[in-house]
């Protein structure tokens, strides 16, 4: 099995505008990446996208050129994880982070400035991107792995208690 890595570490200083790779991202709890003009409190601290979703994307879509990490308004990039099928409150570990899924995919926002979505009528992150909380601060580069961890049912955080 592949093992789920960091592609790209991707912000935006201005919502609106196309996200560009950084060497690292700050991840703060109940906040999201620093420097990220999306970051704040919510459910939708941190967005995730695969890179398999873009290649598919750019063959699907023939002329989709110059399509790459953080076009897609994703924070981090990944490979070798299918995000949207992980649940709602699935825990990765990525870098010395913690993130808990919180939301799969989004409404599409081409009327509010989604270049893709109104160059070519559809845009990836709405299906296929999740969204995160942070639930430990840390540090996420491209290239750190990335881990499921172990959920305990509810039945079985009762008994730990």
């Amino acid at each position: 099995m592949e093992k789920a890595i960091v592609t790209a570490v991707n912000i935006s200083e201005k919502k609106g505008t196309s996200k560009h790779p950084v060497p690292y991202a700050v991840c703060k709890v109940d906040y999201g990446i620093e420097g990220d003009a999306h970051a704040g409190k919510g459910i939708r601290q941190v967005s995730l996208l695969g890179i398999e979703s873009i290649e598919n994307f750019k063959r699907d879509k023939k002329d989709a050129v110059g399509l790459c990490e953080g076009k897609f308004a994703e924070n981090i990039t990944t490979r070798g994880i299918c995000l949207y099928k992980l649940p709602v409150g699935t825990v990765l570990n990525i870098g010395s982070a913690v993130l808990k899924v919180s939301q799969i995919g989004k409404k599409c926002h081409a009327d509010q400035g989604c270049e893709i979505a109104r160059k070519y009528g559809v845009c990836a992150m709405p299906r296929e991107g999740i969204f995160c909380t942070v639930e430990r601060e840390g540090i996420i580069r491209a290239g750190d792995e990335i881990t499921v961890a172990e959920r305990q049912s509810a039945v079985d955080r009762k008994k730990t208690l």
